[in-house]
């Protein structure tokens, strides 16, 4: 047994799920400030599909190693704040698709007792990203419309509880039937499919006023989401699931004093303190009950290739896990 390497979920070239091979690495250094974790669970996301398929930014050489999130147990410490044996969990540390991960201690995010180990890789980078978006890039105020596109998916379902428990009224809309029921499931008052005239049945729902804010991350209906926004309105766009959106006529903004913001979760997770802090009033909502989390589909890390392929499928409702 060589105990200078480890096994990770890797790839050498872009491409489908065939590309990733389970291969031996070597064992990352840690440096002061540092500790290694021994990972229990890693969450599996659309943004390592990007960078697998090589179109999304991606740190390191071949063999990659993707992944951002994961939760673990402290193997090795070279932290003066943070001992072996110590629960932790990462939103926005590379390399998390391995056996053992190197987290400095300003990345780290402390596992309340109350709190099951698995449980931050599942919610931490979608919840702490429908976090900012109700809290920071529009903040939701109580009777306020707000529409979510792809609100069956991880972000949507997490943004529709959350707006609801600040007191709006929702509007989901998904790109299935079938997904219509995970949407009303999780409180929104409405679910819409959007291959259907979606515009015109969002307009009817608010008496052709409009919504107060849309939250896109499809991208390609950037336009679109606009058309249903009132005067003085906002439109939040933080993915391009869809494709990339259409240009937007500044005038356009202009005349109906409407408001285009965008979003990314890393310009908020900019310092220890708010790392913490917002991943500590995540796990509160869930205690408190105001959020409940769809149970996670498990894969063997070894097995990533069917993962991948199975978040692709859009057959999953709740969150992927990876386990080492």
């Amino acid at each position: 047994m060589n105990y200078n390497q480890m096994k990770a979920l890797t790839f050498s070239e872009f491409g489908s799920a065939d590309v990733l091979k389970y291969i031996n690495i070597p064992l990352p250094e840690v440096h002061d400030g540092e500790v290694m974790v021994e990972m229990k669970a890693i969450g599996l996301n659309y943004a390592d599909i990007y960078r697998r398929k090589g179109n999304y930014h991606l740190k390191g050489t071949p063999p990659y190693v993707a992944g951002y999130e994961g939760a673990g147990i402290i193997s090795l410490s070279k932290s003066e704040k943070y001992n072996i044996g110590d629960r932790i969990a990462f939103a926005d540390v590379p390399y998390s698709n391995a056996e053992y991960v190197v987290v400095p201690e300003s990345h780290i995010i402390p596992i309340p007792d109350d709190i099951k180990l698995e449980l931050p890789a599942s919610v931490l980078l979608q919840g702490l990203t429908a976090q900012y978006l109700a809290e920071d890039s529009h903040a939701v105020k109580e009777k306020e419309l707000v529409l979510i596109h792809a609100a069956s998916g991880g972000v949507g379902q997490l943004l529709t509880q959350i707006c609801k428990m600040k007191g709006t009224t929702v509007i989901g809309l998904t790109r299935s039937d079938a997904k219509k029921e995970i949407i009303l499931r999780n409180k929104a008052d409405h679910a819409i499919n959007i291959k259907s005239d979606w515009k015109s049945q969002v307009m009817q729902i608010t008496n052709n006023k409009g919504v107060d804010v849309v939250y896109d991350s499809v991208g390609s209906t950037l336009i679109e989401s606009f058309d249903v926004t009132k005067e003085c309105g906002q439109v939040v766009f933080y993915g391009m699931s869809g494709g990339d959106p259409k240009a937007v006529d500044p005038r356009m903004l202009m005349d109906s004093s409407k408001t285009l913001t965008g979003g990314d979760l890393w310009s908020y997770l900019n310092s220890e303190l708010e790392r913490q802090k917002r991943a500590a009033k995540l796990f509160r909502w869930i205690l408190d009950g105001y959020i409940q989390v769809t149970p996670a589909t498990k894969f063997p890390l070894s097995a990533g290739k069917d993962a991948h392929e199975y978040l692709e499928s859009g057959k999953s409702s709740g969150k992927v896990l990876l386990i080492p």
